[in-house]
Formats: C-alpha cells, structure tokens, sequence
C-alpha cells in the first residue's frame, strides 16, 4: 500500500477536500515524527472550520471509513453548529436535523465515540432553535427514535435516544449561548422535562430492561438534574436509584443521580422530599455495614456520599423539622459511623475524609439558631460532638509500627494531611465544647498514664496529645484549669517512639506562651526538649518548640542559659541538624541571649560563634570552589539568622510595659551593642571573604544578609557600622554590581539617611551606586532584571526618605528619569511595580525638588507615553493598578502638563493600541484628566481602557451612553 502523502506538511496548501482531510487524518495519527503530527494538528483544526467542512464532514461519516476518521467528521460537525450558528441558513435548519437522526441512527449499533459526537452535534443544533424554531425538540427526539424501522434493533435506538438526551444539558452547561438565549433555553428544557421523566421511570423499573439501559438511564437523570429540574418532580426517579443501589453494576451511577438530585441548591424547597428521602438514606446502613465487613470500599465510599450530601446540603433544613428530630439524629450517626468507619486512611478506607466539612456545616447551623433555640439543639448534639472528638482521635491514631513502615511515603503523606484536617475540625469543635473538651482530653490522658494494671500502647497516647496541640496551636488556653495538669502528666510519658516524641515536641511547642505566664513551668519540659534536640528524627519538632520557647518565655530563661547554649552548640558543631533547622536554632539562641546581661550576651556570643569564626578564617585563606563555598555560605546563614532575633533593645520596651513580667537582666549599660561588636571584630574576614568570592552572587548575598538582618533588628543602634559598611558597599558595587548590595543600601538610606551625622557616608555610598547603575543602564540593563528593581527600590525609598539627595550635583537626575522610563518598558512585572512605585515617589517632589521638576518638565512626556504602551497592552493586565497611581500622581501634581502630554501622546493612529478609535481615546483622556481625587475610579478607568486596547472589552460605566455623554462633569 503507497504511504499518503503528507499534506499537512505544506501548511499553505488549504485544499480541504475528503482525501486531503484523510492524508492528514492518517499523518496525525500514525506519522512518528512529532513535528508531522504538530502540522497536521494544525492544518486539521484550519479544515474543521472552513466553508468546505459542510462537504467533507457528512463524506467522512462514510460506513466505510474507519471510526477515527468518522470521528473527525462528527467532530466538524459540532464545530460547526456550535461555533458558527449564525453561518447557516434558516431554510436548512430541517435538513440538518433530519440529517443528523439519519447519521444517529445509523452509528446507533456502531462506534460508541463518533455516536457521542453526533449527538453532542444535534443536541447543539436543538439548544440553537429551542424553543421558536423547534419547540417540543425533546419530545420530538423520544418519538423518532421510539418508532420502528431504518433497520436498526430496539435496544440499540434506546440506547441513542438515551445518549442524545444525557448530551443535551451536558451541552447546555458548556455551551456559548449568549447570557439572554441561556435563560430562554433553561426555561425550554425545563417545560422538556415532562417529556424525559416518564420514559427514565418506564425504562428503569421494567424488569426486562438490560443492565446497559438502566446505567445510561442514571446518567441520563444525573444530567437533568443539573438543569435544577425540582426534586418534588424527580422524586419517584431518585426513590428508583435507591432502588438500583444493590445491583453493583448500577451502584456508581445511581450514587451520582441521587448525590447530584440532592445537592440541587433549590432543593432545600421540597421539605417533604428531603423528610421522606431521610428512611431510605437510613435504610442504607445494612448495606453500607456489610461492606465494611467484607471490605468495599467502593460501596462504604457511594453510601457515605449520599449521607454526607444529605446532611452537608440540609442541615438547617432538616434541623427545623423538629418533629422529625430523631430521625435526622439517626442521620447523624450515621455518617458517625463512617466518620470512624474501621481502619487506617488511606490505606484501609477512604470514606471518613468525606464526613469532615458536614461537622463544619452542623455546628454552624446549631450556632446560628438564637439562644433559646440554640440551647434546645445543644443539649442533643453537645453529646454528639463529644463522641466525634474520640471517634476522631482514634481515627487520628498511627497504626503499628510494623504495618507504618509498609505504607508507602504517598501514603504517608496522605495520612499526615488527614491528621491536619482532623486537626483543624477539633480546633473548630472547641468553639462549641469549651473549655470541657480540654477536661475531657486531660481525665482520658491521666487515666492512661497512671493505671499501671492496663498497658497502653504509644498511639493512643499520641492522639489524645496530638488533640490538645490541635486546639492549644490556635486557641488561647491560658485560662484553663487543665494545662498545668498536662504539663505535670508529660514527663510520665514513656517516649519510645519518633511519632509520639514528635508530638510531644509540638504540644510543648503549642503551649509556650502558657509557660511565659507560668515559668515555674519551665523546669518540667525544658529538659525533654534539650533531650530531643540531639536526635536528628526530632529534629523539625525539637528545634522549633525551642524557638517557640526562647521567643516567648526569653525573660524566664536566664537561669537555663548556660545549658541552653552548651546542648545547642553541641548539636551544632555535631552537625545533626539539616540547615533550616540549624537556621532556626540561631534564631532561638538570639531570642535566649537578648534577655540576659551584655557581658553575658558577649560571654555566650564570644563561645558560640568562635568556632564559626575558625573555620571561616580557614575557608577564607582556601582556593574558592563548590564545597567551601557552601560551607561558607552556611557560617555567613548562622550569623544572619543569630541576629535576625539578637535584640536588647527589647528590654527597656518591656521594662517601660506595666503589664509585662519584670526584667530580670541588668540596665543597658552605655557603650556599642553586642552585634555591632562582633560585627567590627569579624568585618575585616568578611573583607577577606569577599575579596576571593565577589564574582559568586550567593556568597555576596549571604553577606548583605548579615548586615541587612542586623540593621532591620538594631536600627539606630547599629550607627557604629555606618561609614565603614558604606565604605565595603561601594567597593563590592563598583568591582561587581549585585541586587543584594543595592538592597542592603536601600536599608541603610531607610534608616541612617535622615540623620546628620551620618548623611555624608550614605551620600556618598548613594550617589556611587547610582553612577554604577546607570553606567549599567548604558551598557544594556536587560540582563539584569534583579539590579534594576532593586535600583528602583532604592531610589523610591531615596526619595522617601531624604529626597535632599536628589539636589546633589553630582547625582545625574535626569538620566536617573530615564532609567525609569526606560524600566517601565521590561516585561518583568516586579521590575515594573518598584519602577512605578519610584514615580509615584518623585512626582510629589516636583514642588520642593528643583532638579525633578526640571526633568519632569521637560522628558514627562516620555513618561507618559511609556505608561500608554504599558496599559495598550506591552504589560501585563496586573500591572495595571501601578500604572493607574502613576496617572493619578501626575495629574495630582502636573496637571496642565498632563492634559498636553496626553494630547500629543495620544495622537498618533494606532497608539497605544491598534483596537482603539480616536473617540475613545479622547474619552480615556478626558475620564483621566476628570479625576484628581478618587484614586480608585482612575483604577477602574484603567483597567476598563486596557480591555478595550486588548480587544477584551464589555461595554461598562465610564464608556459614554449616548443620554449622557454631553453632561457636565460635576
């Protein structure tokens, strides 16, 4: 057989006839080259909607080809009648349909896919002429395919009818119908309903009919009911998937017919319905025990959802009937039961994660009813809810060890996320249960600690604990009655297990602004952490429980501080930590140190950091490749992250708080802050460091971090650091320029740039990085996105900050200016959010800032127009708002200047977009120019002439109507 020729090779060749359609048919399906195929796609998507797809299409449905190729043909049908409706004729509405049965019925016994296709095509066909052209179409569609003939047996026309009629609202729901045709339409199929309803009921509860019927019947309910067909009119339908629910060919799709009937937000009408639905919900529990019993969990999972749907969507509903109550309480238990259905998720079942958001929706009914009504519902669910917490803490409970390390690490993961979301429902049913639930939990756990005739196994321990770090994470129980006991009852806990250590970390960690108010606490868990630190499986909860603790219990720690810093040294230089947790311990220890007294701080400080100090000096002097670079940047991290959290100052701010506890460390004594003491000991080694590694951006980084943590903690007080940090800023700059560097004096003007004494270093470090960038910007910024935020940054807070150092005669403000516009053309959108930020910045100084207003003056208009070819579309829609604020400042502060820049900019056809007229823009000009005050309506405009400039554009509020076009604007 000669291979076909590659038509869709040639693209141009759009000679869309059978046999071309075929070639590129069989080259998209069989061509091994990838490319081919690409070609052919595109070319058979061309065809299939071309004029010539009318002649093609009803060809390719030829018998005689194959189902791939009449599959395209049904497929350019549907296209055709779905995208371009307003391309046929309205004398060929009939032809078409008839057509359409005749192809239906004759695929009726052949290919399922390419039947599909065809009814999708004349389900779109009727949702096109329903109801004018074609009124009664379903019950038209029920009578051609109930009579006899064309040759095509009985229970294969049944079954197309049944496909045709479950396409339909299918199409409906994803169709393009405009918003007016989709009202008309709905109305259309619901008055069609009438036609639909007796044949599913005569189909599916005669004996005779095949198993195949009465699924695609299901799926054909589960299709209308979508189109809010009321449940007072499907309600023998639906009692007739309860029905089908014990044939296991049918039990999937009745579960969705009666799951997608009930969830129905019109639904919650048929009161009655909902009543008489809730016994045969009930009458399910036989079925749904016996599958757990033989361990279904296809079944266990169908009847759960029909449970959780009736309970989850009607609560309230159900709840008012207050004659009924205890056959809704029996609902409720029911889905209890599979709350704590038995086994392990998600290895034994997967049913119980389904029930979670129905305790949700419960509890917010109840609580919602007024006080009277409210207590009334308590007295009957409180008891229920109690049962739920040990439903789900035993549900919460790891399984042996042996069978935890047979599940796979999916599985894992899975159960740690179903422990979260266990979690967050017992937080939520503390808002109902109180202060009781905590009662409840601790008399569990003390009665399984202390009897010592009853051996307990670890997981049980573990889950009852893991439910008091649940509710202590969130809620403030620093009033109850309890914890005190709790913490006493912790160190009995036999901990032989990573689980249960784990949680016993994260509860201690969860109770740590407890211990703050009680520190006498302190001395019965500090131990267990300490403990926990030097083993690498605990490493997550030990580290972070501790840092819970240095952070907020730091004034009552100075009595542990010796042991603190020595068991966490140890840890450090051991090396059992991965880096994030090596990062957090830092952070701790600078929480720890800042309460004790500077020779103390200095003393510790002087112990711990030695060591790093050594090993850099050793780094320093090596030559410079990956792993000493990776160690270096992990010393550099340490010292960051220290004093990320190293801050005294904190201790007269709580001295001067009546309702803190008091300091126990000694007054500030005057002199430098212990971080800029060590600072200045170690700054001549990071010269050294930096010397060997300033070609590498991440050690450079790590370096600014150490600076830039420290000045954000000590503020003013890191003053001491300023000219010589200046000083290495500038020649880090000037040797190799990194966004990191720019960042770090971004800070340094932040802070430092507004006092006197320190204004001439920063000048100076100011106007250098300047002069490097824009030497940057003349070589070609747009390989460095990152320098050129972080330039515009600087000089946005520059301006904020100290805009006297624009007067300078030796910053070059104008070509600054540029920069700027030129920035607001880079299709980084973060680039383009601090560049705008920059101009809303400058333009307010164009009053007190001589050279600005200069340059405004005279280049604004280049501003303006970069701006334009930002919103006509060069960036991104959600820059928009930025380059509203710029508009908004410019006509705020420049607004004659404004009113001619627009004008001139503008003016040119085509600019800023070709989709927009001369009218409208004028109207965005006049709209712009109209608001000097409400910064949200400029937004708004914005946005709406962005869409237009796009081609994406609805008419809204600010385009003119023709009634008020003309009116003044008040």
């Amino acid at each position: 057989m000669e291979a076909p020729g590659r038509i869709a090779a040639t693209p141009d060749t759009l000679d869309f006839t059978v046999e071309n359609v075929e070639k590129a048919l069989h080259q998209l399906y069989y061509d091994p080259n990838i490319e081919n195929k690409n070609l052919a796609q595109k070319w058979l998507m061309q065809a299939q909607v071309s004029p010539q797809a009318w002649q093609f299409c009803w060809a390719l449905l030829s018998p005689d080809k194959v189902p791939e190729i009449q599959y395209f043909g049904a497929s350019a049908l549907h296209t055709k009648i779905s995208r371009y409706w307003s391309d046929i004729p309205t004398d060929q509405y009939d032809s078409l349909k008839t057509q359409l049965f005749s192809q239906i019925a004759c695929f009726s016994s052949g290919s399922k896919m390419v039947l599909t296709r065809l009814c999708v095509a004349l389900a779109s066909l009727a949702l096109n002429t329903m109801p004018e052209a074609w009124p009664g179409a379903v019950a038209e569609m029920v009578r051609v395919f109930q009579e006899e003939g064309g040759g095509v047996d009985g229970r294969a026309r049944c079954l197309a009818l049944l496909e045709l009629l479950t396409v339909l609202p299918e199409e409906f729901q994803t169709s393009r119908l405009p918003q007016y045709r989709k009202g008309q339409v709905r109305g259309a199929l619901g008055r069609e309903w009438g036609s639909v309803c007796p044949l599913l009921q005569q189909l599916l509860r005669r004996t005779d009919s095949p198993g195949a019927v009465k699924a695609r019947v299901l799926r054909c309910l589960s299709s209308w009911v979508l189109l809010d067909v009321p449940l007072s009119e499907s309600e023998g339908l639906v009692h007739d998937c309860f029905s089908a629910l014990p044939d296991p060919e049918l039990f999937d799709t009745a579960v969705e017919a009666i799951v997608n009937a009930i969830s129905q937000p019109d639904s919650q009408r048929y009161v009655n319905t909902l009543l008489k639905l809730v016994p045969q919900v009930l009458a399910l529990q036989e079925q749904l025990r016996e599958a757990v019993q033989n361990g279904d969990m296809e079944t266990c999972h169908g009847i759960c959802r029909i449970a959780v749907t009736l309970g989850e969507n009607h609560s309230r509903t159900l709840l008012e009937q207050v004659d009924h109550w205890q056959s809704f309480l029996a609902l409720v238990n029911m889905i209890m039961f599979c709350t704590g259905i038995p086994g392990h998720y998600p290895v034994n079942e997967t049913t119980s994660s389904l029930t979670l958001t129905f305790w949700y929706t419960l509890q917010d009914e109840i609580m919602s009813f007024e006080s009277d009504k409210q207590a009334v519902y308590l007295q009957v669910y409180r008891p229920v809810y109690f049962q739920l917490v040990d439903v789900l803490l035993h549900k919460a409970q790891f399984p042996s060890d042996q069978e935890y390390a047979s599940w796979s690490s999916d599985e894992k993961e899975q159960f740690r996320i179903y422990r979260v979301d266990i979690s967050d429902t017992l937080m939520y049913v503390y808002e109902m249960l109180g202060a009781e639930l905590l009662s409840n939990l601790y008399d569990k756990l003390g009665r399984l600690l202390t009897n010592a005739e009853q051996p307990t196994s670890w997981q049980h321990t573990e889950a009852l604990l893991y439910g008091f770090q649940s509710i202590a994470e969130t809620i403030d129980v620093n009033y109850s009655d309890v914890i005190p006991g709790l913490i006493g009852l912790i160190p009995r806990i036999n901990i032989n297990n990573v689980q249960l250590a784990d949680t016993v970390m994260f509860t201690i960690g969860a109770l740590a602004e407890w211990l703050a108010d009680h520190p006498v606490m302190l001395s019965s868990v500090l131990p267990l952490v300490l403990q926990a630190l030097g083993n690498p499986d605990l490493s997550v909860s030990s580290v972070s429980t501790l840092k819970k603790i240095c952070r907020e219990c730091k004034y009552d720690l100075p009595p542990y501080a010796t042991n603190i810093v020595a068991v966490s040294q140890e840890v450090l230089i051991k090396q059992i930590h991965k880096t994030s947790q090596c990062m957090w311990l830092m952070q701790a220890l600078g929480f720890l140190l800042s309460a004790l007294p500077v020779e103390d701080i200095l003393r510790n400080l002087h112990s711990l950091i030695t060591p790093y100090i050594q090993q850099l000096e050793k780094l320093a002097d090596e030559t410079p490749n990956p792993s000493n670079k990776l160690a270096i940047i992990h010393i550099l991290g340490l010292l960051s992250n220290l004093f990320t959290t190293l801050d005294i100052s904190k201790q007269d701010d709580e001295s001067a708080d009546s309702s803190a506890p008091p300091v126990k460390s000694a007054p500030l004594p005057p002199g430098p802050n212990p971080v800029v003491v060590v600072l200045q000991q170690v700054f001549a080694l990071i010269q050294t460091v930096l010397s060997k590694w300033l070609n590498d951006s991440q050690v450079v980084e790590a370096v600014c971090a150490i600076f830039e943590k420290s000045v954000k903690t000590l503020l003013h007080e890191f003053a001491p650091m300023v000219s010589q940090l200046s000083e290495m800023l500038g020649q880090m700059y000037s040797t190799i320029p990194q966004a990191s560097a720019l960042d770090l004096t971004r800070q340094m003007v932040h802070i430092f740039a507004s006092e006197t004494d320190h204004f001439p270093p920063i000048k100076a470090l100011f106007e250098l990085v300047t002069s490097v960038t824009l030497s940057i910007f003349q070589q070609g910024p747009r390989d460095h996105p990152d320098i050129v935020d972080s330039f515009m940054q600087l000089q946005a807070q520059a301006l904020k900050r100290k805009p006297d150092l624009f007067l300078s005669e030796s910053l070059d403000v104008k070509a600054v200016f540029h920069c700027g516009v030129l920035s607001l053309k880079f299709p980084e959108a973060p680039t383009v959010k601090s560049t705008c930020l920059f101009f809303t910045e400058l333009l307010p100084h164009c009053s007190d800032v001589p050279p600005l207003a200069r340059v405004v003056q005279e280049d604004g208009k280049l501003l303006i127009q970069a701006v334009l070819e930002g919103i006509g579309g060069g960036a991104s829609r959600s820059l928009m708002d930025q380059f509203a604020e710029v508009l908004f400042c410019l006509n705020k502060h420049c607004f004659s200047l404004l009113a001619v820049w627009l004008k001139e900019a503008l003016q040119p056809p085509g600019f800023p977009s070709t989709r927009v007229t001369t009218e409208q823009k004028d109207n965005f000009s006049q709209q712009i120019l109209r608001e000097r005050v409400n910064k949200r309506r400029v937004k708004d405009i914005v946005k709406e002439f962005t869409l237009l400039c796009r081609g994406l554009h609805v008419q809204t509020s600010w385009m003119p109507q023709q009634n008020n076009s003309h009116q003044p604007c008040e």
